[in-house]
Parts: C-alpha cells; structure tokens; sequence
C-alpha cells in the first residue's frame, strides 16, 4: 500500500487540491446564490451583469435589445428586435466553468505568480468567450431558430469548454511544475 501510496503521489496530491478548490469554490458560489436576494441586480449580480453586457454587444452591432427580468423564475428575458429570443439564467454566467477551470490551474500549480496571473487571464477569456457565445447563439436564434437544440445543447458548450481545455493542456504543457519535475 506505502508504495502504491509514493509511485502516485502527485496523481493523488493533483486529485485532493482539485476536489478541495472545487468544493470550496462551489460552496462560496452556492452561499453567494443563497444571498443574493435579487432586489437590486436580478436575478443575481453575476447573471445581471452578464446580460448587461450582451445587451451592450448587440446593441453595438445594431439590434434593438431589451433585457427583462422574467416574472416567474430567477431570469432576464432578452428581447431581440421586439422578438422574445431565449431568457439568462444563472448557468449562463460562466461562473461554474470559471470555478472548474480555477481547480484545475491551481491542482496543476505552478509558481504562486504565474499561477495567480493564469488564472486571471483565463478566467477573464473564459468570461469574455462566454459572453460572445451568448450573443451569436441569441443571434442564431434569431435568424434560426429551428435549431436552437443543436446551438444551445451541442455547439456552444463545445466551444466554451473546448477553450477551457486548451487553456488546461497550454497550462499543462507551459507552466504546469509538474511538467517541469517529469523532464
């Protein structure tokens, strides 16, 4: 057992910081959730900000946009050119994925600088990436809405989590110590 224990130390250090980050991570989110009334930014301020800055977005590209907080459940209604379109719930804001990307990097970790600063930059591309797939999918529900399955179920969790994984394997592969103490 001892020596099962030694050859995968690192497999089982990587595996014990991921899941403690994660649950601690997850946890503070959860109790935020719970406190966040709703009464000033809703239903959230995360997801509040987050339609927010869509509504900037498409504006900017020319659509008239109106975002309405739902009246039956923690959400905003985005309202494209007078269309109801799709509606932000909290799982739109990115945050669980930015959670998730964060106990990986810090599982990986690498000097506390170089770490601290990956996992900044990553977390804000991640939001800024998630922001984007949020207005194309609005977008292509707009113009097709045929296949909202096919964008919201399949391509656009594709993209955001194909991007987390690659910023994993980058970080993995550039900065991760254990890449380092392997060579």
């Amino acid at each position: 057992m001892k020596a099962l224990l030694v050859k995968y130390k690192l497999v089982i250090k990587f595996i014990l910081t991921f899941l403690l980050v994660y649950v601690a991570l997850s946890l503070g989110y959860k109790f935020y959730l719970q406190f966040s009334d709703g009464s000033l930014y809703y239903p959230d301020y995360l997801t509040h900000l987050v339609a927010v800055q869509c509504q900037d977005l498409l504006q900017t590209l020319g659509y008239q946009v109106e975002m309405i907080p739902h009246n039956s459940e923690p959400s905003i209604k985005v309202i494209l050119n007078g269309v109801y379109i799709s509606r932000i719930i909290e799982g739109c804001n990115a945050f669980s994925v930015i959670i998730l990307f964060i106990s990986f990097i810090v599982a990986f970790a690498s000097d506390f600088k170089t770490t601290v600063i990956y996992m900044l930059l990553g977390s804000v591309l991640i939001y800024v990436v998630n922001l984007i797939r949020i207005v194309i999918i609005n977008l292509g529900l707009y113009y097709y809405p045929e296949y909202e399955s096919i964008l919201h179920e399949i391509v656009f969790p594709v993209i955001i989590y194909g991007m987390m994984f690659l910023l994993w394997v980058f970080w993995v592969n550039r900065f991760s110590r254990i890449k380092r103490v392997n060579v």
